[in-house]
């Protein structure tokens, strides 16, 4: 990381033409007591300048994409501040004794704020569970497997039952697919919430009987259409008749 950023600040300072001696003196006028060799420091990874030494180089060196130029740096990520420079030099002086003692205390700070974080994750996702919306039942007539490929069953020998499911507005019963005829948006054993309507517009899903027969296609300008291409449309007649609109699918019937 601090090599790549030392060589953007490197590249940057000679395109000035300036040596870090003569960029130091301008950082003095600013304001900032950094020495030649602490430039060196930035340009060498060894070193990271703050935020305010780093806005003043950019100024120096006319820069003006930096978001560009150092896009490399993730979001996440954060110039040291001094009192973290001031900690990696004490490191760095440190013997072995004393390094691996900083690193055993470091590790198991580390492991207790992860601890933390994930009990603070598991409490905030308890907290949501038991605030969560319960979802409103309802008792509705349901329809067995109708046709949505070739056969069909004949509409009024459909057995009816009473299903549990979640409320849907504007539902009046729900209905189960057979077949893969309108695949890929409905698949065979899906339970549907249809609305009775005589009217539908192009380009809908709803329940057709055709003769009696009953199918889940949708509603063409030529007829009723099968979205699984394998299989063919029905062309309209006098015969289609409207018994009700697909307005959605009833989740975790799987």
């Amino acid at each position: 990381m601090g090599t790549v950023f030392g060589d953007k600040l490197k590249e940057l300072r000679k395109e000035t033409g300036m040596n870090t001696v003569e960029v130091s003196e301008k950082l003095k006028s600013r304001g900032f007591d950094v020495a030649g060799k602490t430039l060196s420091g930035y340009e060498n990874g060894i070193r990271m300048p703050n935020a305010d030494v780093f806005m003043a180089l950019m100024s120096i060196y006319e820069c003006k994409n930096i978001l560009e130029i150092f896009s490399f740096v993730s979001a996440d990520y954060s110039v040291p501040t001094d009192d973290e420079w001031k900690i990696i030099e004490s490191y760095r002086k440190l013997d072995d004794y004393g390094k691996e003692t900083i690193n055993i205390a470091l590790e198991r700070e580390t492991n207790r704020v992860r601890q933390l974080m994930d009990k603070s994750s598991e409490i905030i996702s308890l907290n949501a569970a038991l605030h969560k919306t319960p979802q409103t039942m309802r008792i509705y007539t349901y329809l067995r497997k109708i046709a949505c490929a070739g056969t069909g069953f004949y509409f009024d020998d459909i057995p009816a039952e009473t299903i549990a499911a979640p409320y849907m507005e504007g539902a009046d019963f729900i209905i189960s697919v057979n077949g893969d005829s309108m695949e890929p948006d409905y698949h065979d054993g899906e339970y549907l919430y249809v609305k009775k309507t005589d009217h539908i517009n192009y380009g809908e899903v709803g329940i057709f009987t055709v003769n009696n027969e009953c199918f889940l296609k949708e509603f063409g300008e030529e007829g009723l259409i099968s979205r699984n291409k394998n299989y063919k449309d029905i062309p309209g007649n006098e015969d289609v008749r409207l018994i009700g609109k697909v307005i959605g699918k009833v989740q975790g019937d799987e």
